[in-house]
């Protein structure tokens, strides 16, 4: 089994890493890695449905879909993920609890009660420090999971507090579950990196046969195109949501408001807007500047620079109006 040394900490390469190690490389691998505040959407759901956009706007953190299903987490330098990657028959990849084995015989040993519960999750007390989700590649299946350590639990709390009335679809949502962080049980004080090692030297003798490795220019060459053409891009993140219809109604000086939009890949099919607001001009003509547009802030921004607003929607700034479409 390879074990790749991982120390860069930029969510878009190691979502992209994951993804080139299970399908360019053979051999068996652990990894354990760490990223910068994050949020990590699960390949099946609607972005814009899992997070705060205007916290995750204002504190620029970034949010990138990963290849496995499963909901929606944040990531930051307190909490640990962990990879494995398998070969094996294909019927036979998938096994929460084999993967996860390792962790609870680390938390055991020092002293923590561990459990593995529901579909995929580690508990204390009831309360959950690890989410887990797989995919199968072939005859590998990638396994990864998070580590909540020392996490800013109330930066998670804040950034995943999402209102689900805005959002009618059938994409996978994100199940809220009471957490803690492990540093919360410890018998003695130990910080994340410690508890890194600690989880090494238990897969270092639990498999005899580690070899270490760490990538070379060319991994690196072939990882940061993949961030380029896929794990950085708008339409990997947010415009592969599934189909949505979005409905969100906001007051302003000039009346109530309502936008309803119909979106697929990414991208407005339809759009109507309803309202006790005066305009001197019909509002269709907005309607139509946004169709075929991608449901994305800055773009839609970009297509309204020009318009007066005001024209439309009497004592409605455009800021106002762009806010009520997410």
């Amino acid at each position: 089994m390879l074990c790749i040394e991982r120390n860069i900490t930029d969510p878009y390469f190691n979502l992209a890493a994951e993804e080139y190690v299970l399908k360019e490389f053979g051999d068996e691998v652990f990894m354990l890695w760490r990223n910068e505040p994050c949020i990590i959407v699960g390949k099946h759901q609607n972005t814009l449905a899992e997070i705060n956009l205007d916290y995750v706007t204002a504190n620029k953190i970034p949010v990138v879909r990963r290849i496995t299903g499963g909901g929606t987490v944040f990531h930051d330098l307190g909490n640990l993920n962990f990879t494995f990657v398998k070969n094996g028959e294909n019927d036979k990849l998938v096994n929460f609890r084999k993967f996860t084995e390792p962790i609870i015989e680390v938390l055991q040993k020092i002293g923590i009660e561990a459990k593995f519960e529901g579909r995929n999750d580690l508990t204390i007390g009831g309360r959950k420090f690890s989410g887990n989700a797989e995919h199968v590649h072939k005859n590998r299946v990638l396994h990864h999971g998070t580590l909540l350590f020392s996490s800013e639990l109330s930066n998670l709390s804040k950034a995943l507090k999402v209102d689900p009335s805005k959002f009618q679809d059938k994409a996978v949502k994100s199940v809220r579950s009471r957490v803690t962080n492990i540093s919360e049980h410890l018998q003695q004080p130990m910080d994340v990196i410690g508890f890194k090692d600690l989880i090494q030297n238990h897969l270092n003798g639990k498999f005899r046969d580690i070899t270490f490795y760490q990538f070379t220019e060319t991994d690196k060459t072939k990882i940061y195109e993949q961030v380029k053409t896929k794990y950085n891009t708008w339409e990997w993140n947010f415009g592969y949501s599934p189909q949505y219809n979005f409905r969100r109604q906001f007051k302003a000086d000039g009346g109530n408001i309502e936008v309803n939009l119909e979106v697929k890949n990414g991208i407005i099919e339809k759009a109507k807007i309803y309202g006790d607001y005066f305009s001197l001009r019909d509002t269709a003509e907005i309607e139509e500047l946004l169709l075929n547009q991608p449901h994305n802030p800055e773009i839609i921004s970009q297509k309204l620079a020009n318009v007066d607003i005001d024209l439309y929607f009497k004592h409605v700034t455009k800021d106002e109006l762009i806010r009520g479409m997410f």
